[in-house]
């Protein structure tokens, strides 16, 4: 294997690893484990950080997995997800998130138009004052 595929392979295998990281079963996991426990996992979870500058996270399809990323630079987060209280409220959390999502930025959108309009409305009053 040439030196491009041996990128081309530690790109694809540490992107799916940090998605990995939105999925609070697999957290709960890594939990049990005792990952969080061993300084080399932690050590690379500081290394993954990367993943957050715009020339990678570009090709994240999870977002939320670089949350967790910078969470999981926690220890006491890290020890929280030990209990599967924890991981399901997260899991919980997201599905909310998904479930509204769309709701939500219509919703915004919607008020940032009716802003435009009002502004719109007193710009026109104000040059009728004007005159």
């Amino acid at each position: 294997m040439n030196k491009s595929e041996e990128n081309e392979r530690r790109f694809t295998a540490e992107l799916e690893f940090v998605q990995c990281l939105g999925n609070p079963t697999y957290l709960n996991y890594l939990a049990k484990s005792r990952y969080f426990k061993q300084k080399e996992f932690i050590n690379y979870l500081a290394y993954l950080l990367y993943w957050k500058e715009p020339e990678y996270a570009k090709y994240v399809i999870y977002p939320h997995c670089l949350y967790i990323l910078d969470l999981l630079q926690n220890e006491e987060f890290r020890e929280s997800l030990d209990n599967p209280e924890v991981t399901d409220y997260i899991h919980k959390q997201q599905y909310y998130y998904w479930r509204y999502y769309k709701w939500n930025r219509q919703l915004n959108t919607l008020n940032d138009k009716q802003n435009d309009v009002d502004s719109l409305i007193q710009s026109q009053e104000n040059e009728k004052e004007k005159k």
